[in-house]
C-alpha cells in the first residue's frame, strides 16, 4: 500500500463503558492511544464469544497488572472499521503500571492488528470518552476500473468515476450544529427518552491523495452511530451523479433515516483523531 494512505503519521458515539474501577485504592488513571486494523474484530465493544478490539486490549492489560481493568473508549468502533488514534484509559494499580513497561508488554502481546502507540499517566480525571472535545474520521474510497487486492479491506472500491468537486460540493450543507438523525441509527431510550442526535461538524473536506484514491476527513463534537458512514454512502451518490448535491439539504431536514442512503462499507472508515480540551 502507498505510503500516502498514512501521511500523518498517523460512526459515531463512543459506547457506554463500566463506571468501576477494579484496582486496589492507589491507583493512576492510565491513558492509551492505539491504532489497530479491524478486519480482523466484531468491533471495539467487549463482546463474549468473538474477538474484539476492546477485549484484547483488556486480556493483556490485565494480564500484565495482575488486577480487574474497565475500559473508557473515545470511539466505540464498529466491526471491519479501522482507527489510528483511538485513545483508551482506565484505572491501574499505581505501583504495576509504568507506561513504557506496559506500552511495550502490550505490543508483544497484540501487535500486529493492535498497536499502543503511546501510554502515559492521565491528568485526575481523565476520562478518554467524556474529556474528549472532538474527533476526527477519515473515509477513504478506492475509486478504479478494477479494484485493489491491497485496498480490499481499507478502502470501499467505486467502480464508477465519482466527480471530487461534486462531493466537496454535497458536504457543504452538513457543516455547523444539525439534528442529524437522518443520517443515525435510532438510539436505544436513556430514562425512556431517545437521546439527542444534535451534533456540529466542525469540518468536512474531500482530497485526493492518489490518482484513484478519495479521501474524507471529517470532524465533529461527536458522532452518532453509522453517522459518517450515511454520509459517505450519501455524498458518493451525488459525486456518482445520482443524486444533487442540492438533495442534501433536504434530507437533512427530514429527520429521517429512511432519506438518506445506504451505509457506506466499514472498511473504508478510521478513527483518525480525537482532541482534548487543553491539547
Amino acid at each position: 500500500m502507498s505510503q500516502s494512505l498514512f501521511d500523518t503519521p498517523t460512526l459515531f458515539d463512543a459506547g457506554e463503558e463500566t463506571a468501576g474501577i477494579g484496582a486496589p485504592e492507589d491507583t493512576v488513571t492510565a491513558r492509551l492511544l492505539v491504532a489497530y486494523h479491524g478486519a480482523a474484530f466484531h468491533g471495539f465493544a467487549i463482546n463474549v464469544g468473538v474477538p474484539t478490539v476492546g477485549g484484547a486490549i483488556r486480556d493483556a492489560a490485565e494480564r500484565f497488572l495482575g488486577h480487574e481493568v474497565h475500559l473508557a473508549v473515545a470511539g466505540r468502533t464498529d466491526k471491519g472499521v479501522h482507527a489510528w488514534g483511538n485513545v483508551v484509559s482506565f484505572k491501574a494499580n499505581a505501583s504495576r503500571y509504568e507506561p513504557t513497561a506496559f506500552q511495550a508488554a502490550l505490543n508483544k502481546m497484540l501487535s500486529p492488528h493492535i498497536v499502543v502507540r503511546q501510554a502515559s499517566v492521565a491528568r485526575p480525571g481523565f476520562n478518554a470518552r467524556f474529556s474528549a472535545r472532538s474527533r476526527s474520521y477519515r473515509y477513504l474510497i478506492h475509486n478504479a476500473a478494477l479494484p485493489s487486492p491491497f485496498l480490499v479491506d481499507r478502502a470501499w472500491h467505486i467502480e464508477k468515476p465519482l466527480k471530487l468537486a461534486l462531493l466537496q460540493m454535497a458536504g457543504d450543507p452538513l457543516l455547523g450544529e444539525h439534528d442529524f438523525t437522518s443520517f443515525c441509527r435510532k438510539p436505544k431510550p436513556v430514562e425512556g427518552k431517545i437521546p439527542s442526535l444534535v451534533r456540529r461538524i466542525t469540518s468536512l473536506q474531500w482530497d485526493q491523495p492518489e490518482a484513484d484514491l478519495l479521501r474524507l476527513t471529517i470532524v465533529a463534537s461527536g458522532f452518532c452511530h453509522q453517522m459518517v458512514r450515511s454520509i459517505v454512502g450519501l455524498l458518493a451518490e451525488c459525486g456518482l451523479g445520482a443524486k444533487h448535491p442540492g438533495d442534501v439539504l433536504s434530507i437533512l431536514r427530514a429527520r429521517d433515516r429512511s432519506a438518506a442512503s445506504q451505509l457506506a462499507p466499514p472498511q473504508g472508515l478510521t478513527l483518525w483523531h480525537v482532541d482534548y480540551e487543553g491539547e
